[in-house]
């Protein structure tokens, strides 16, 4: 607690310049007896702190000695310039000033360790990384947004939101805010968003709901057990979608079990592994499986018509 409390001391001293020690006492709810004996602990720490008398008297720091060097092991200082560092990577503001300021005062030199790209390969990768500025904008400034969002069954529609904070989930970004078209918190998926505008028109609050402390969808689906077999082959793609917890590997390849609403989703993930993936249960996605190849089968035979479509096309000679 006391060292909490000493912490804080430092924070408003930095920014105040100087205080008395009956504000500290009633800043931090303790006693003027108790301020001065954390004083004493800073100054025995070899922060450059001190206490004058008189008119315009007080506790502050020496000039031009904010930290001792001493004050912070070599370990301490190398994880606050790495979490500050880590701000730098999502473009929080002004970042790269604090950073040598810092590094100039620990006496530490920098390590490039980290870099975040928001675009997805392939993307236009200007384009996100300018949307996720737009919208941490956004939420820090309290702005009323404008956009055009397209829902998962592929339908366009104008939305004016209150974005209250950005969610990284499963390998994507949503926003989540106060949709005043629906006038309840929701979730926007970045990949959605197009043709985003920041209004004028500033907000205080958002609007009391019973989703406004819930970031997660709310899916009122009933849940199904998956249980699907594949062959080693496919073994780092499964990795790369599924958690650990939901592959057992076996002697032939891999088990797995997942438990989730029943979406579209579940549909492209079995599609998207072609032959490589043998449905064990339950037996009516496989029957589901099995409905929408044909479909596309008979797509593809409508819009190429070939005699034999298994057949490749064999070339006349003159």
């Amino acid at each position: 607690m006391q060292e909490s409390r000493l912490f804080r001391i430092l924070y408003y001293l930095l920014d105040k310049g100087q205080a008395t020690a009956p504000e500290l006492a009633e800043k931090f709810e303790v006693s003027v007896r108790t301020i001065y004996r954390d004083i004493d602990a800073m100054s025995s720490a070899g922060i450059p702190i001190y206490v004058t008398t008189g008119r315009n008297g007080g506790i502050r720091f020496l000039d031009g000695h904010i930290l001792d060097k001493t004050f912070f092991s070599s370990g301490e200082k190398q994880e606050i310039l790495s979490a500050i560092q880590s701000l730098s990577a999502v473009q929080y503001p002004d970042i790269d000033n604090i950073l040598r300021k810092l590094s100039a005062v620990f006496q530490t030199g920098l390590t490039d360790w980290i870099e975040i790209d928001f675009s997805r390969w392939g993307s236009a990768a200007e384009y996100e990384n300018q949307l996720f500025i737009q919208l941490k904008q956004a939420v820090l400034e309290k702005r009323k947004i404008r956009f055009e969002y397209f829902n998962s069954s592929g339908t366009a529609s104008i939305r004016e939101a209150l974005p209250q904070k950005l969610i990284y989930k499963d390998k994507a970004w949503y926003l989540h805010a106060f949709c005043l078209l629906h006038n309840d918190c929701r979730l926007f998926r970045f990949t959605r968003i197009k043709h985003l505008h920041l209004t004028e028109t500033h907000f205080d609050a958002i609007p009391e709901t019973d989703q406004n402390n819930s970031s997660q969808p709310q899916d009122t689906r009933p849940l199904i057990n998956l249980e699907l077999q594949f062959p080693p082959e496919v073994g780092f793609k499964l990795y790369d979608l599924l958690e650990d917890s939901a592959i057992t590997q076996t002697q032939h390849g891999y088990t797995v079990n997942l438990t989730l609403p029943e979406t579209d989703w579940i549909y492209d993930f079995l599609m998207s592994f072609g032959e490589k993936v043998t449905i064990i249960r339950p037996q009516y996605i496989k029957q589901k499986i099995i409905q929408k190849y044909e479909a596309a089968l008979n797509h593809y035979k409508e819009t190429y018509p070939l005699k034999n479509p298994f057949q490749p096309h064999s070339r006349q000679w003159p």
